[in-house]
């Protein structure tokens, strides 16, 4: 059951508590927003994220102002949206989105064990792509170091999720202009070539699968 701040209160009827429909929504992102408070002032942050278990992994420099702070306790909310269509309605008010979006409150703890440092990091590559940890080369105790990895567990959480066509008021039903969804999707396209290669590499097929749906 939701806790008092994660449970949604507009639009009660789209909220999603149940830990495997969060936990599908984030296996298809891998691009999250962390929101912290440092000296006063609140930052949101773009970063990318792995998942494993109850557990949802972030990294980026050891330096960086937004693992500094989180690495000390602090609290933390994580975000994460995706965007399946935009919802036009008759009327300019009840236009909307369809979206499956994520909240998750916690406090990040840093990850200091070495062995685990590297399994999150592991983790933090297979999840935006897959079969990518094995080919490519291993960081160095140098780009360890240089490196922090937190974790922030999958405990205080909800979701939201929006489907289907538009609803508009009643009397708006007879306006004459067109009303549905445009469906939107992440889509990859043809893989590009480094033409740093020498000799030419053949293009590996989980490049050329590349998909977030499935």
């Amino acid at each position: 059951m939701p806790a008092a701040r994660t449970r949604v209160v507009r639009e009660p009827d789209r909220a999603v508590y149940d830990r495997e429909a969060v936990c599908r929504i984030l296996d298809e992102g891998f691009l999250c927003h962390v929101g912290f408070v440092a000296d006063g002032q609140p930052f949101v942050v773009p970063t990318s994220y792995g998942r494993k278990g109850a557990s949802l992994y972030i990294h980026g420099s050891a330096a960086s102002r937004m693992l500094r702070h989180m690495r000390e306790g602090v609290p933390v909310c994580i975000t994460v949206t995706l965007v399946d269509g935009l919802v036009l309605a008759r009327s300019v008010f009840n236009h909307s989105m369809n979206y499956r979006s994520v909240v998750i409150l916690g406090k990040a703890a840093l990850v200091e064990d070495p062995e685990e440092k590297l399994a999150a990091l592991r983790t933090l590559s297979e999840h935006i792509l897959p079969g990518r940890w094995d080919e490519a080369r291993q960081p160095n105790e140098r780009e360890l170091k240089a490196t922090s990895v937190l974790r922030v567990p999958i405990e205080e959480f909800s979701a939201k999720v929006r489907t289907g066509p538009p609803v508009d008021d009643a009397e708006d039903y007879s306006f004459p202009t067109w009303a549905g969804v445009i469906p939107l999707e992440m889509k990859a396209g043809a893989p590009i070539d480094d033409p740093h290669h020498k000799p030419q590499r053949t293009v590996p097929e989980y490049v050329k699968r590349y998909s977030r749906k499935g």
